[in-house]
């Protein structure tokens, strides 16, 4: 008995499909028109509950004109029961014979079982409206055996998806690297502690004005001695005294080694910046400096007060008061310090450029577990 149910309803569902494509060949034939014609076909033209089916509108027309197909929304109907999906323009291909074909699909589906008759579809081709011939949907639920329920089996239990080497060897071997980057990132750390740094600052020293320093050397000397005129050993210290503030004056003023000239290379050396007056007096200086030195000479009563009198008088004839007082001290490293800066300078880089690199690991192999156990 079961064997003759299920032929007689193979036999049925035969018969219905024969049916089916019989009415859609009927349906499907094309309007001609000598201008244009619009032609639409459907398949499958028997689907279950939920699946979907294609509809193409193609039109046929002379090459130039405009053709305006039917358009619907997401979710709309067709015909009550049939959606619309969406809609696709396939584009536009040329014929032999001077026309061309462009073709629309439109993808619908349905979620009730019967036999749907979907009405023509109308394209304007050149402002006149053209009809396809309408088309038929056969909608099929499943079959249910009432008659046996205990065929019917309930919900499965979650299952585990199987290990697989393949999926998990990429995460593990970049966790080993991560591992790696990590050890060699701490023992650098651990070098950079312990390879002190060396702290060198710039440092700014205020130093006073050349003419400044001389002034006071001389007005010292001036207070603290005053030699007698038949003590020559006083006198020569006194005369060395003076023209060492002034050679060291002359120095930084005008910027040559004065300390390591002659009297008369000095003075040589000023005609072209200094008065002529106030070099005469100069010269006059050196000249009793070098014979009390020297020459052991004895010099005239107050001739060592106008001599030192002479002297800040070129000082302040000849100083400058926009020199500048600050000078900037930049640190000197020793060739050892040097490497051991270079070698910190190094780790720093290389302990900077290793956590980047683990952090970036550390993200993709949390992101390819998660895709995994997702």
């Amino acid at each position: 008995m079961k064997y003759i149910e299920s032929s007689k309803l193979t036999v049925a569902r035969l018969t219905s499909r024969l049916s089916m494509i019989v009415v859609a060949m009927l349906f499907t034939m094309p309007s001609f028109s000598q201008d244009a014609s619009v032609e639409a076909t459907i398949s499958p033209i028997e689907i279950l509950i939920g699946e979907q089916a294609k509809v193409k509108v193609k039109a046929t027309m002379k090459e130039g004109s405009d053709a305006v197909f039917p358009v619907f929304k997401a979710s709309q109907e067709i015909t009550p029961g049939v959606e619309v999906l969406e809609s696709k323009e396939e584009g536009v291909h040329g014929t032999e014979n001077g026309f061309v074909e462009r073709t629309v699909t439109y993808t619908i589906t349905s979620f009730d079982d019967t036999l749907y008759y979907l009405p023509p579809f109308e394209v304007k081709i050149g402002g006149k409206v053209y009809k396809s011939k309408s088309l038929a949907l056969k909608v099929l639920t499943l079959d249910v055996d009432t008659l046996h329920p205990e065929n019917f089996f309930g919900p499965k239990d979650v299952q585990s998806n199987p290990f697989l080497w393949s999926e998990w060897k990429t995460p593990f071997w970049l966790s080993v690297l991560l591992l790696v980057l990590m050890i060699v990132s701490y023992y650098l750390y651990l070098r950079l502690r312990d390879n002190k740094p060396i702290i060198k600052t710039i440092s700014f020293v205020k130093r006073i004005l050349p003419h400044q320093r001389a002034i006071k050397e001389i007005e010292t000397l001036r207070t603290d001695h005053r030699p007698a005129d038949d003590n020559q050993e006083e006198l020569k210290k006194y005369y060395t005294r003076l023209t060492d503030a002034l050679r060291k004056y002359i120095e930084e003023r005008y910027g040559f080694s004065a300390m390591e000239m002659t009297s008369s290379e000095i003075i040589e050396q000023l005609m072209a910046s200094a008065d002529a007056k106030s070099l005469d007096e100069l010269r006059h200086l050196f000249q009793t400096a070098d014979l009390v030195k020297f020459a052991k000479y004895s010099t005239l009563i107050n001739e060592n007060d106008a001599n030192l009198v002479s002297a800040l008088e070129f000082i302040n004839e000849t100083k400058r008061e926009d020199m500048q007082t600050v000078e900037v001290v930049q640190p000197k490293y020793t060739e050892e310090e040097q490497k051991s800066k270079k070698e910190r300078t190094l780790l720093k880089t290389v302990i900077i450029t290793l956590t980047v690199a683990s952090v970036v690991l550390f993200c993709y192999i949390v992101y390819s577990l998660y895709a995994l156990l997702d």
